[in-house]
């Protein structure tokens, strides 16, 4: 938001226009920028404050407002969703008609010579220029906010993709840990195929069942140790990958 407001108050100085930043609601989420003495007075007056308002909730783009001066509105949006608007203006595009500033105070129920006194003190500027500032201003304010959040983005990608690796991390420290588990029960079953080979070979011919069952036992011992050497194969390639993008990040 320091940013944000350093870009509008800058563009304020830099041009003599007025910038104020509203959120969503309406309600002003900035300082207000290079303000005129003329629409103070005129938004402290009921009736001009609430034409103001009305102007701020539905203008768009360059427009005149309702008390004679060229004022502006930039919608600000992000992915398509809008976030606010950056108003200001307050700027005549010619030396003011006073005939018609007086009718305006009158009609607002304002001191006419008050309030011609404090419109010759507002900025003069081409409709051309201002119309060329307000497209400036809207191209670099709705850029940054892009930028921002296209920069958030990344962070929170990376942050999730981080906890993402560590979490990958301690499951592979447990597949670990059942490997070893695995390794101590095929150690198990070839000490218990080797007993049952040795009572089969005791038996003779009454041992039968003991050597096929020997036979059974050393068989699946041999399928386990060999699932078990693709599965620390396995394992070690993952843990190599997850060390390795932990590095990166």
């Amino acid at each position: 938001m320091r940013e944000f407001e350093k870009i509008i108050s800058n563009w304020a100085l830099a041009t003599g226009m007025a910038t104020v930043v509203v959120g969503a609601d309406g309600a002003y989420i900035s300082q207000q920028y290079h303000f005129t003495d003329f629409c103070k007075a005129v938004r402290a007056n009921q009736k001009g404050r609430t034409a103001c308002e009305k102007c701020d909730r539905e203008a768009r783009g360059v427009y005149n407002c309702h008390a004679g001066l060229v004022d502006f509105a930039i919608e600000m949006t992000v992915n398509g969703e809008k976030l606010g608007h950056v108003l200001g203006g307050q700027v005549l595009p010619e030396q003011p008609d006073e005939e018609r500033a007086r009718s305006t105070a009158q009609a607002l129920g304002m001191n006419p010579d008050e309030f011609i006194r404090a419109m010759r003190k507002v900025n003069v500027r081409s409709r051309e220029v201002i119309e060329a500032s307000v497209d400036l201003l809207d191209k670099v304010v709705n850029s940054f906010l892009r930028s921002e959040y296209a920069k958030n983005q990344t962070k929170y990608v990376f942050t999730n993709l981080v906890d993402g690796v560590n979490e990958t991390n301690e499951l592979i420290e447990q597949v670990k840990k059942e490997t070893s588990t695995l390794q101590s029960i095929q150690s198990r079953q070839k000490i218990l195929a080797l007993n049952a080979s040795i009572e089969a070979a005791r038996a003779g011919d009454k041992g039968a069942g003991f050597a096929v069952v020997a036979s059974e036992v050393g068989k699946l011992s041999e399928r386990s140790s060999v699932v078990n050497k693709n599965i620390e194969e396995v394992v070690n390639r993952i843990s190599q990958v997850v060390t390795s993008m932990k590095q990166k990040n």
